[in-house]
């Protein structure tokens, strides 16, 4: 990564200092599928598992106590800057809710971006609390309603990001998520121990592992 961004020694220090590895969804995948994911990106090619992270850090934001989504929504936008070097490099902003109309009703989805290398729309929502099944299947509305009305020729697959306030990563693996183009993250509005997010990573590698195993068994 650091060839292929052309990162400078502080940078990558920076990077490191941060734990970005420790936090992107291929650090939590079992030790063969991270060998066989990284080495397309020394190959020059990025995956989506590469691009994102089980956490983000938003404490920039200056939320503390109880807000809501629009609060939280907000905050996002003001510091829009440190939001999108949190989310990493190559993505672009594109729209605040932006209108999903689907027979008679009109959603919105919270936040519209693309990313450069990836080549594809990235649609954000964000949430508060856990993450809830329900979720998914609006995301996946709003995904099929992109790719249908607004995908380019030559652009990828849109992507979602669910943002959540807590994290449940037991009940987001048993959904598969991560075989789909929706992606789950937790937001975090205060920068914890660097051994939470090792913790976290952990948890994560051992639930994929046994799911991995229930695969073969099948």
């Amino acid at each position: 990564m650091s060839v292929l961004y052309r990162w400078s020694v502080r940078q990558l220090r920076e990077q490191i200092d941060k734990m970005v590895y420790e936090r992107t969804l291929v650090a939590a995948k079992p030790e063969d599928e991270q060998v066989k994911m990284l080495t397309t990106v020394s190959d020059g090619l990025i995956t989506p598992d590469v691009i994102f992270r089980s956490s983000y850090v938003v404490d920039f934001l200056g939320l503390i106590g109880g807000f809501s989504e629009e609060e939280l929504e907000d905050a996002v936008v003001e510091q829009l800057e440190n939001f999108i070097m949190e989310l990493g490099q190559d993505f672009a902003f594109l729209e605040r809710q932006k209108k999903i109309p689907v027979d008679s009703t009109d959603y919105k989805l919270d936040l519209l971006f693309y990313h450069r290398r990836l080549r594809c729309l990235l649609a954000i929502d964000l949430k508060l609390g856990k993450f809830k099944p329900e979720y998914k299947w609006q995301m996946e509305l709003y995904l099929r309603y992109l790719k249908r009305y607004e995908m380019q020729p030559g652009e990828g697959d849109p992507i979602g990001l669910l943002l959540c306030s807590e994290g449940n990563t037991e009940h987001i693996e048993l959904l598969m998520l991560d075989e789909q183009n929706i992606k789950v993250a937790q937001y975090l509005t205060f920068l914890p121990e660097k051994q939470w997010f090792l913790d976290k990573m952990n948890r994560s590698i051992m639930i994929a592992k046994e799911l991995q195993g229930e695969k073969k068994e099948d």
